[in-house]
């Protein structure tokens, strides 16, 4: 096992959110317990979290979103499927509500990913070298393929496939939510032979469900790791790896540290939501933060990386 190389990319969810949020993730960065940041082009502190991210030299990659606020492309901000009655985006569970009855035209889909990707060049001065969904609508049906499209079009190489090994064994999540993450499995099982057939890549192994929030602890994160290389290195050889020995393993930690928003500064064009004013953010930066999780990577000879690092 000592030969088997870990990387690890541990991304910040969110940043450009609100000035707290950014203020969190930035801390985190600098203090090495972040090494990657996905950017919500549409929220309100985007262009300070865009500066962050210059002045400090942080990786930044977008994180499309198309559930929560207001989208970004002028054309849709009025007269859209993508709106719902107050003129913002569904939501997490009212955006596949809407998909599940045919609501959403997904030329309007393509329409405003394409002018996320703009506005986050725009915002960077560069494209962004991975792209994920926000609350995971990118392995959705129909948006998958479009989402693919998207990718290939501008030779964005890197996304985030949710699939998280041991996710079930996790009994500390709630059968609410973890109803809505075997959703997410199974869109995401659904979403591998599209995202290769379009040539795009993601890391071995995701982890992040069952660490978010108040779940996250040194210990739930070290577990879930070691399940994950584990459960890697196991795996019979292929013609790709004939030598599982001496190999690379590539690994996604989501995260969503900050400090809590207070309204009504925040959000995405419509304030911040309940879990971004909670005490969760907070708790994952604290955790993040503590120097014996550093240290675990160093003796585990663990490298934090981020995606144009792959």
């Amino acid at each position: 096992l000592s030969m088997l190389q870990v990387k690890l990319i541990v991304t910040g969810d969110d940043f450009g959110y609100c000035p707290r949020r950014n203020q969190g993730i930035v801390e985190c960065f600098l203090a090495g317990a972040v090494s990657n940041v996905s950017l919500l082009v549409n929220g309100s502190a985007a262009a300070d979290a865009a500066e962050l991210a210059r002045r400090y030299n942080i990786p930044i990659g977008l994180h499309a979103n198309l559930s929560e606020g207001s989208p970004v492309c002028k054309m849709l901000k009025t007269n859209s499927s993508l709106l719902n009655q107050d003129g913002f985006f569904h939501g997490k569970m009212g955006f596949r509500t809407a998909l599940s009855k045919g609501l959403l035209n997904m030329s309007e889909v393509k329409q405003e990913l394409k002018a996320q990707v703009e506005l986050f060049r725009e915002l960077t001065g560069h494209l962004p070298p991975h792209m994920d969904g926000h609350q995971h609508i990118h392995v959705l049906p129909e948006v998958r393929h479009i989402f693919a499209e998207v990718l290939e079009e501008y030779g964005i190489q890197y996304t985030r496939v949710p699939i998280e090994p041991g996710l079930h064994n996790c009994d500390w999540i709630p059968s609410s939510l973890m109803d809505f993450y075997r959703g997410v499995e199974e869109d995401s099982f659904n979403t591998v032979d599209v995202f290769t057939r379009h040539g795009i890549r993601w890391p071995d192994i995701y982890i992040g469900l069952s660490t978010m929030g108040k779940n996250m602890s040194i210990s739930n994160i070290w577990s879930a790791i070691d399940a994950a290389i584990a459960k890697f290195t196991t795996k019979p050889p292929s013609p790709a790896h004939p030598t599982p020995q001496s190999q690379t393993v590539t690994i996604e930690l989501m995260v969503h540290p900050g400090y809590p928003s207070v309204p009504p500064v925040g959000g995405c064009g419509e304030g911040p939501d309940d879990f971004s004013q909670s005490w969760e953010r907070l708790h994952e930066l604290q955790t993040l933060m503590k120097p014996e999780l550093q240290g675990h990577y160093k003796t585990r000879n663990i490298q934090l990386c981020s995606f144009k690092d792959l």
